[in-house]
């Protein structure tokens, strides 16, 4: 990031803990990242590191020459895996949704708690297939699918066609939002539930009939309050309709859980008034999508203003169905992460995982008096969200999202894919506009002084739509352009440590180019990074910040760990990091015959199909292999593992896998195919690879044919003793 190799030690000053990306291996003969006798030595990392299709360590190749996949959770010898609970599951009144992600394990006497998880998203294709075999409920989802993009929110009630798209959207968000199942660990090590009077889910159409509205604080609420908006009216004021898009998330040290509403954006219309208002329901139109973009918000008249938020709700209060609090932004939020100190300020941290996405901290106006006191959440009812600049010389400073703070748009040249969006300076009009010159930009900052020119209303109402356009006011004040920040967690030493995913450019946006770098200054580098932060002072209201690298995705050969597109992070008890992959399901195992085309190398994006299916890393974060990175488990096909979260006692690593089978469906009587890849050794040496990939999934009933089905496990070792 923003650091070539041979400058990184130097900036670093090789101090403890820190992994330079000079010392990462590149040279022939060396052995990192992967360091066997690292793992096999006294007080290692405890477990022999999986096989990849990727080689980790210089030696035969033979070994790698043909690759067969398996569509199974994989793990090392002497570990085993049970299934907690899968999609179409009882919960409550309800059922266990789709694409389970954030985890989270609150223990309420030994060996018993309470297990929060998020919902994402619906897979259209496969829950499409997999609807009628799991639930069996009959819905007219052919239909449906046939007649294509419908603004079914303008169609008149009673409408035949209505009615069929409405039960549809209601059935795809009840199968997003949140759940609470209550666990008990038996005599043998393995988990069972209880079902307790605890045990419910929260929806995305909580509210819509049952009553159980979700509450909100903070400045927006006067925005939902208001009169005479300039955009649609709900009816509902601060009451909203459910919580979906729950990506990642975060266990506060009081006891409650934070579920983060990630691409909001694929169920209702992002952009906003000047006042803060949603535009019509009308503005994002409904159908069954073959990925997640659904527009369910569209025929249930959702106002988008009102999703977007970080969610917070105490599992072991039956009666709370979730707040949603303003003051930490809207904006497609992944993770959260608690700088908690008693007589300190509360600090929070999430980043919004978009290309060109920000990070962000919000501080309280008043201080922690007892750290676990669960009147802390109160504490987020007033205070400040500021988003972070980051700068190349691994300093930082915090600016904040308020009326005052002066208009400096990032420029179109600063990020690597040239355009930046902007709130619409036609500001009647509202939405945005996607800016590619710099001179626009410069334009931009001439008609609009401050973040508060951009916005109407009182003083609070500003404020309020200021957080509800965080995204896009956030690059009208110069925030930094990162590269998709999809976890935060801060251990207990207050380092804050950030999951870049990707730094190449998309639709949405791009990252800083001279900060976001590959380890030969390429600044569309695809494979990501694992970011160390520490506040000055080690203070939660610290205005200035430094940053370094703890470990690089990408290839050994050029300087990478090994991995591809980090995502969530768990710490253990000592501090060292576990992460998950999260490589795009229609880049996994992407046939790779040659690293060259038109006489060109292949750009870092085209190469993710070399690291195989996504996996489970454990990464040191502290003496002489900190930053090194040890494969612990590979997820099944066509799926992303997400939410790794210990037990208190280290025994078990609960894990969320989403999506499998998320291209081919059903993986119909064991077909696979077999693909080509151009591979190399960390010491360069290029060889191919013939791997055998099987189609679609069967996990995680794992018989023939079987529907395959989100689910969480509970991985543990064969001999119940702490995983780490």
């Amino acid at each position: 990031m923003g650091i070539k190799r041979r400058d990184f030690l130097a900036f670093l000053g090789a101090s403890a803990g820190t992994v330079a990306l000079g010392s990462m291996g590149t040279q022939k003969g060396v052995t990192m990242p992967f360091n066997m006798e690292m793992a096999a030595s006294p007080g290692g990392i405890g477990f022999n590191p999986v096989k990849l299709p990727m080689p980790l360590e210089t030696g035969s190749i033979e070994a790698y020459k043909t690759v067969a996949l398996a569509d199974d959770l994989v793990l090392p010898q002497g570990f085993t895996y049970d299934v907690i609970a899968a999609w179409g599951d009882r919960v409550g009144n309800s059922r266990f949704g789709y694409n389970n992600d954030y985890i989270s394990f609150l223990e309420t006497s030994p060996n018993e708690g309470y297990l929060t998880v998020s919902f994402e998203y619906i897979s259209g294709n496969t829950w499409r297939q997999t609807y009628p075999m799991v639930i069996g409920d009959n819905l007219a989802l052919t239909e449906v699918h046939q007649q294509g993009s419908m603004d079914a929110f303008s169609l008149p009630q009673g409408d035949d066609l209505k009615g069929k798209v409405t039960a549809i959207a209601e059935e795809m968000m009840i199968d997003m939002g949140l759940g609470v199942i209550s666990l008990r660990r038996n005599g043998d090590g393995t988990w069972s539930r209880t079902y307790s009077s605890t045990d419910r889910r929260i929806t995305g159409i909580s509210g819509l009939k049952d009553g159980h509205y979700l509450q909100s604080t903070g400045p927006a609420v006067a925005v939902f309050n208001k009169t005479n908006k300039l955009g649609y009216e709900d009816g509902l004021k601060d009451k909203i309709i459910g919580t979906f898009a729950n990506c990642a998330g975060g266990t506060s040290p009081w006891g409650t859980v934070f579920s983060a509403e990630e691409n909001f954006q694929n169920q209702v219309y992002e952009p906003v008034m000047a006042d803060g208002s949603s535009f019509p329901p009308s503005q994002k139109t409904f159908q069954i999508h073959e990925d997640d973009d659904h527009g369910c918000g569209n025929p249930l008249g959702l106002a988008g203003n009102k999703y977007g938020w970080m969610v917070e709700i105490d599992p072991a209060n039956p009666n709370d169905y979730g707040t949603k609090h303003t003051w930490l932004g809207r904006y497609r939020h992944e993770a959260v992460g608690f700088l908690v100190q008693a007589g300190k300020k509360l600090g929070i941290y999430s980043g919004c995982d978009r290309r060109g996405g920000h990070l962000y901290k919000f501080v309280s106006q008043e201080t922690v008096r007892n750290v676990k006191d669960k009147a802390n959440s109160r504490l987020l009812n007033d205070g400040m969200l500021y988003g972070a600049k980051f700068n190349p010389d691994g300093t930082g400073r915090w600016i904040a999202l308020n009326p005052d703070t002066p208009v400096n748009p990032v420029l179109p040249s600063q990020v690597s894919g040239g355009m930046v969006p902007l709130p619409n300076p036609n500001r009647p009009a509202g939405d945005i506009i996607r800016v590619t010159a710099d001179q626009e930009a410069i334009a931009f900052k001439q008609q609009f002084k401050t973040l508060g020119d951009l916005y109407t209303g009182n003083a609070t109402e500003k404020q309020g739509a200021i957080l509800i356009d965080a995204h896009f006011a956030a690059n009208a004040a110069g925030i930094t352009c990162t590269a998709r920040p999809e976890d935060t967690i801060v251990d207990s030493q207050g380092t804050l440590y950030i999951a870049f995913t990707s730094g190449v450019p998309g639709s949405d946006g791009s990252p800083d180019k001279a900060v976001f770098q590959g380890p030969n200054g390429d600044s569309q580098y695809e494979h990501g990074w694992i970011v160390k932060l520490q506040e000055s002072g080690n203070d939660p209201a610290a205005m200035t910040f430094r940053w370094e690298i703890l470990s690089l995705g990408g290839e050994p050969a050029t300087g990478g760990a090994g991995f591809s597109n980090p995502d969530n992070i768990e710490l253990d008890q000592a501090g060292h990091v576990w992460m998950v992959s999260d490589m795009s399901t229609t880049s996994q195992n992407k046939a790779v015959p040659s690293r060259v085309k038109d006489g060109q190398p292949l750009p870092t994006k085209d190469l993710v199909g070399l690291f195989g299916n996504n996996s489970i890393w454990y990464i040191p974060t502290s003496g002489s292999h900190a930053g090194e990175a040890y494969p612990f488990g590979v997820g099944p096909m066509e799926c992303e593992c997400t939410g790794p979260f210990f037990s208190p006692d280290q025994q078990t690593l609960f894990l969320a896998v989403q999506h499998p089978g998320e291209i081919h469906g059903v993986r119909l009587n064991g077909q696979s195919e077999t693909r080509p890849f151009a591979m190399t050794t960390p010491d360069g040496t290029e060889f191919m690879q013939q791997r055998t990939v099987p189609l679609g999934s069967n996990w995680p009933g794992k018989r023939p044919n079987d529907p395959p089905k989100p689910a969480v496990v509970a991985i543990r070792r064969v001999n119940n003793q702490p995983i780490t």
